[in-house]
């Protein structure tokens, strides 16, 4: 795997991390063992970059995170988490400087680390990007040496650009892939240009870029996949990327005759994903070991050519951007 700098921090991270929402809650039943079997394998393989947030199972994705980076000891990866979502309602009065504290301080324990790498306001309300006191609060973090680094994720592009005009914000982490392709028309300039590093997360619109689903796949009744289709649990946008299921599917088969050699449909999204030099790190989930080295084996695919990137962007605007392009 290539290395990418991770924008103003100088510390440079594979391009391909492990997204670790799936090890914690959301996506069905989770099996502890094949989660730890997943991150071995995965930095086994040399991924050096792992996304979490506290409320992946209530702590529960930290915490086995902090479990094998202890039973392995030596240097730690890169480790991302996030704070904020864990108040009982989304306000801005929520992240005030205690709450804040409290958050870092659970998670430094459920890491089982000194300080942590990187903190990302976890998609606040839109208003808060137009409170610096809120980002003042993450300074005081980084003075106390409880965080090295803080940055945002995001549900819509124009909360990422608001985002960067603040100098302390380290890092964006953002919904791209081959269904969501607006950040690639002014946010990922504007990031290259202020050195923000830019973290892709769904990158596989919740398994519809697999193309292992159909119509009749079952999803756990704990599957946001089942229970958050039209946005009753959360943003609409994190499930399928916000997109229709059957519009989904439809499209996937269209992506299907691009794939070339011994290439995955995964693996095909993944390697789009990487053409976008502003890029740092796409962060694709993985529950066991196989998972983790196909996202990694992605990587080693060569560049799409250009008539497949049309294709691609072809696909996108017939069959996806009417549901979604507006919207984030």
């Amino acid at each position: 795997m290539r290395s990418r700098v991770f924008g103003r921090t100088g510390r440079s991270v594979r391009e391909i991390g492990f997204g670790a929402w799936a090890i914690g809650d959301a996506w069905g039943q989770v099996n502890d063992d094949e989660a730890i079997a997943a991150l071995h394998a995965a930095l086994d393989a040399g991924v050096d970059f792992i996304d979490t947030a506290d409320v992946y199972g209530d702590g529960h994705s930290e915490q086995l995170i902090g479990k094998v980076l202890k039973a392995r000891g030596g240097e730690r990866p890169f480790v991302a988490t996030k704070a904020g979502r864990r108040l009982p309602q989304q306000t801005v009065a929520g992240y005030s400087q205690d709450n804040l504290t409290a958050f870092v301080d659970r998670s430094l324990q459920n890491l089982q680390a000194d300080t942590l790498d990187l903190v990302q306001l976890h998609c606040p309300p839109t208003d808060l990007y137009y409170h610096p006191e809120a980002f003042e609060r993450m300074e005081r973090l980084v003075a106390q040496g409880k965080i090295r680094h803080y940055g945002v994720s995001v549900e819509r592009v124009e909360e990422a650009l608001k985002a960067i005009e603040y100098p302390g914000v380290t890092s964006v982490q953002i919904i791209f892939n081959l269904f969501r392709t607006r950040p690639a028309e002014l946010f990922f300039q504007q990031a290259r240009e202020r050195n923000v590093a830019v973290i892709a997360r769904v990158p596989l619109a919740s398994g519809l870029l697999s193309g292992k689903f159909g119509r009749d796949t079952h999803f756990e009744s704990n599957d946001h996949r089942q229970f958050n289709r039209n946005g009753e649990a959360f943003d609409v946008g994190e499930t399928f990327s916000g997109v229709p299921y059957e519009v989904g599917l439809a499209a996937v088969e269209r992506i299907r005759p691009l794939l070339a050699g011994d290439a995955s449909m995964a693996q095909l999204a993944l390697r789009w994903i990487l053409m976008a030099e502003a890029v740092t790190v796409v962060i694709p989930g993985a529950r066991n070991p196989r998972q983790a080295l196909d996202n990694v084996a992605a990587a080693g695919l060569p560049p799409l050519s250009a008539d497949v990137m049309e294709a691609l962007a072809r696909i996108y605007v017939e069959d996806i951007k009417p549901h979604v392009h507006q919207r984030w």
